[in-house]
This record gives structure tokens, C-alpha cells and sequence, in this order.
């Protein structure tokens, strides 16, 4: 195929769409601003920990998660988490508390009201909503109670979006979940009716297993990027704008400029698909009108400090769990801590235990600027204060990671954003705008986004 193929970012959305491409025969070049492939996927090998500097885990949610790892199976392994990832804690009061997993411990739990556990029997006979544009927090106050809003969504949004469940719209950020109401009129019949429905053997490969990499997910940036070709990757440019091609350009709808190694370069491509953040685009595509692009770029992003904290020795004291979750009403400093060695092997020393926290987010983003002593203070004081690991136990690796765009939040200007980009498309045929500004923010959603641009082309 002659068809030349422009991707923009090398993030995992990119590095997708790219080796799918690939792999079908396309001319394709991937251009990166940054020296390194990956976007905020990191990994990192130090004293017997291996840690991430971005996301620490997905979960396989779609076929097209399964179906990337098994085309890479040769490069790359999947990692499912062992089953202490199946456990998840809250924080309320002076500590973690499991977060219910069943009828038996949904009644004894005491992070929920009993007024509010009673309010859950008649959820499936409650009216569903009408506005399109509600947030998450006040569909789940609605239909579950202010209880498991304060302590089962809030601390979830601040896992996943690190945001406020009231300024979230749900359409948008939880679609399936919008969907359940909207569909079945009820969150518990609507689980219910899916999971009645008939299954093909392609439906069975989400697993909804918590996933990484074995060894880490550089493996799986490194394998893409093997797939590729280094030869179709640009790394490390610069000044990098998209432009319409000149009416009198033969057979081509686009040129893309940009310097590299202080050379300007320029290809010119039937195609181009943009991954990058949408603080990027102004800038990357002057072409837009200013109505267009402050209605596409208006996307705010929560900032997040990632802090990796290993302990070679824990003296016996474990945390089987995915990790710990902690609601904004507790007023604690820290938005949650992941346990990645206990999902994962070879993640830290056998006696040891490597953690993750994550601070910032959209309710505090203040803390997320903290200087390096406040942090390490931060995480020397919470390791007693909320993992109460003993006195004596101190961290023998902190590493900081500051991500000031970690996150984008899926408020009430999405729907202009999203009805915008696809009249841009329209407008530019040839353009595809992508990335984590539509269509979810996860591994999965990134992977399951990239595989359907590619087989649309």
C-alpha cells in the first residue's frame, strides 16, 4: 500500500495505531517530541525494585487488550495481577477497611450508612434520570446514597481520574455505568441482564484481570515500538505543526513540519493522527480556527505527584491488596497507595515491599507541588501514620514523579470538545484527532481506540 500514514505521539495510543498499521503494509512515521518512546509509561529497574513513572497497571476491559499482547507474546508477556489485586481498601477513620466484595460483607461493612444499605434494596425501582449531563456524584447520591458516595465512588474517581465526582459528567467519564440507567433503568438489573447475555469466544478475552507487563510496562513500549520499526520513528522533535497541503500538491492532503536535530524536516502524508494532549494541539495545528480549537483545548488535566516507595525488609507486616483508596472527606494528604508487590512478582526484594503513592489530583492540586523534602516527609510520616508499619521501618527508596497534565477530566465541556473534533474531521478529511481527550482514559481504552482508528483506515 502507498497510502503514507502520519502518527503524532508516541504515547500508547500512538505506538498502537502505528504497529497495527504496520503491520497491515502501511507507509507509516511516527513523530515524538520527546528523546523516548511511551508517553507517561515508564519503567524502572533500581535495588531489586522495578517501579513505573506513570501508569501502574490497566485492565483487560476489552478483546483488543488480549489480542495486542498475544500478537506481541514474542516480545512482550502479559502480567495478570495475582489475586490479592482482587482486594481493595478505603480509608475511614484511623484505617484501611476492605471494600465490600459481597452481600455478607456489604452488611457488615462500616463505611456505609445502614439507612444507605437499606436505600440499596430498592435501587432497582428508582426512577432513572433525565439529564443527559449529570455528574457522577449526584447519580450516585440519587440512586445510592450520600454514604457510598463519600466512600466507594469518591475514593474510585481519585483512583482512576484523580477528580471530584461532582464535576465528572457520567456520559462521559463512566459510559457504561451512564448506560446501565439508561438502559435497564437500574444499575443492579442492568448488571444483571448483561451478565445473561450470550458471550462469543472474542467477548470471553476481557477478563477484567488488572494487567501489567512481566518485567514492567516499558516491555510492552519496547515491543510496539520493535514492531514499528525504528526506522518509522522520530524521536526527539521539535516545532512539530500540521498543515493542509496547497491546492496544487499532487495526491497528497497534508504536510508536517518540524526540526530535528535542529534540520527542518517535512513529509507530506494522505494521513495524519494526532495522539498528544489537547494543550498540544494549538500549537500543533494552526490551521484550526480559534472558536474550534479553545473549544478542543479547554480540557483541564489533574496534576498528580507518583511517589515509589521500596522497603527491603517489612519485618512480616503485608498488605495483600491492590492497594488503598482514601475519600476527600478524610482530609488525608494522599489520594491512594498501590501495592504493587502484591499484585505483581519480581516487583521488589523477597522480604520486601514496593509501594505507590499518588498525591495532587483536581481537590488538592496544591499538594501535588509540594518540594522534594516536603514529599519524603509526607511519605516517612504516612508509612506509620496510615500503613502503621513499625518505627524502626524506613523507606529505603523514594523516587518522585511529577506528571503536571496527568489526567484529563471528562467535565461538562466534553460534549462540545467531542462534537468539535468530529466537525473538524469532517471539515479536514485525512485528519483523525485521538488520544486520551475522547473515548476513556485507561490502557484499555487508549489500546481498544488505536486498534479501531487502524482498522477503519
Amino acid at each position: 500500500m502507498n497510502k503514507r500514514i502520519v502518527v503524532i505521539g508516541a504515547g500508547l495510543t500512538g505506538l498502537t495505531t502505528a504497529y497495527h498499521l504496520c503491520q497491515r503494509g502501511f507507509d507509516v512515521t511516527v513523530i515524538e517530541q520527546q528523546p523516548r518512546i511511551g508517553g507517561q509509561i515508564e519503567s524502572h529497574t533500581e535495588a531489586g525494585f522495578v517501579f513505573e513513572s506513570g501508569p501502574n497497571t490497566g485492565v483487560v476491559s476489552y478483546p483488543e487488550v488480549a489480542e495486542l499482547f498475544d500478537a506481541l507474546s514474542s516480545r512482550c508477556e502479559l502480567d495478570t495481577a495475582q489475586e490479592a489485586a482482587a482486594k481493595r481498601h478505603i480509608w475511614k477513620g484511623d484505617r484501611f477497611r476492605a471494600l465490600p466484595s459481597g452481600l455478607l460483607s456489604a452488611i457488615g461493612t462500616p463505611l456505609f450508612t445502614l439507612a444507605d444499605k437499606f436505600r440499596i434494596l430498592g435501587e432497582p425501582w428508582r426512577a432513572k434520570g433525565t439529564d443527559p449531563d449529570e455528574s457522577v456524584g449526584s447519580l450516585a447520591r440519587r440512586r445510592l446514597g450520600r454514604s457510598f458516595v463519600d466512600y466507594a465512588v469518591d475514593p474510585f474517581l481519585s483512583g482512576v481520574y484523580a477528580g471530584n465526582p461532582d464535576t465528572l459528567i457520567t456520559r462521559y467519564a463512566l459510559p457504561k455505568l451512564y448506560r446501565l440507567e439508561q438502559d435497564y433503568g437500574s444499575f443492579v438489573r442492568g448488571a444483571m441482564a448483561k451478565a445473561k447475555q450470550p458471550k462469543s469466544d472474542r467477548d470471553r478475552l476481557a477478563t477484567k484481570k488488572v494487567f501489567s507487563a512481566r518485567g514492567g510496562l516499558s516491555r510492552l513500549v519496547e515491543a510496539l515500538g520493535e514492531g514499528i520499526g525504528t526506522q518509522h520513528i522520530v524521536t526527539g522533535a521539535s516545532e512539530v505543526q500540521v498543515r493542509p497541503a496547497s491546492p496544487s500538491a499532487q495526491n497528497v492532503r497534508w504536510q508536517v513540519n518540524y526540526r530535528h536535530d535542529g534540520v527542518p524536516c517535512r513529509i507530506e502524508a494522505d494521513t495524519v493522527v494526532t495522539t498528544v494532549g489537547a494543550y498540544v494541539l494549538p500549537a500543533l495545528l494552526p490551521f484550526v480556527s480559534e472558536a474550534q480549537m479553545r473549544h478542543i483545548s479547554n480540557l483541564r488535566y489533574a496534576p498528580v505527584t507518583q511517589v515509589s516507595v521500596g522497603l527491603r525488609n517489612t519485618h512480616g507486616k503485608r498488605y495483600l491488596a491492590f492497594g488503598g483508596l482514601v475519600p476527600s472527606c478524610e482530609l488525608k494528604p494522599v489520594l491512594g497507595i498501590l501495592f504493587p508487590s502484591a499484585c505483581f512478582s519480581g516487583r521488589a526484594p523477597q522480604d520486601g515491599a514496593l509501594l505507590s503513592y499518588f498525591i495532587g489530583g483536581m481537590r488538592h492540586p496544591e499538594l501535588a507541588t509540594l518540594d522534594d523534602d516536603g514529599i519524603r516527609m509526607l511519605i516517612q510520616e504516612t508509612l506509620h501514620s496510615m500503613l502503621h508499619y513499625p518505627a524502626a521501618i524506613k523507606p529505603d527508596l523514594i523516587r518522585i514523579f511529577r506528571h503536571k497534565h496527568a489526567i484529563p477530566q471528562y467535565e461538562l465541556s466534553s460534549g462540545e470538545r467531542l462534537a468539535t473534533i468530529d466537525q473538524l474531521q469532517q471539515q479536514y478529511p485525512g485528519l483523525i484527532v485521538a488520544g486520551n481527550l475522547k473515548g476513556g482514559i485507561g490502557m484499555a481504552d487508549r489500546i481498544r481506540q488505536a486498534t479501531e482508528i487502524a482498522k477503519e483506515m
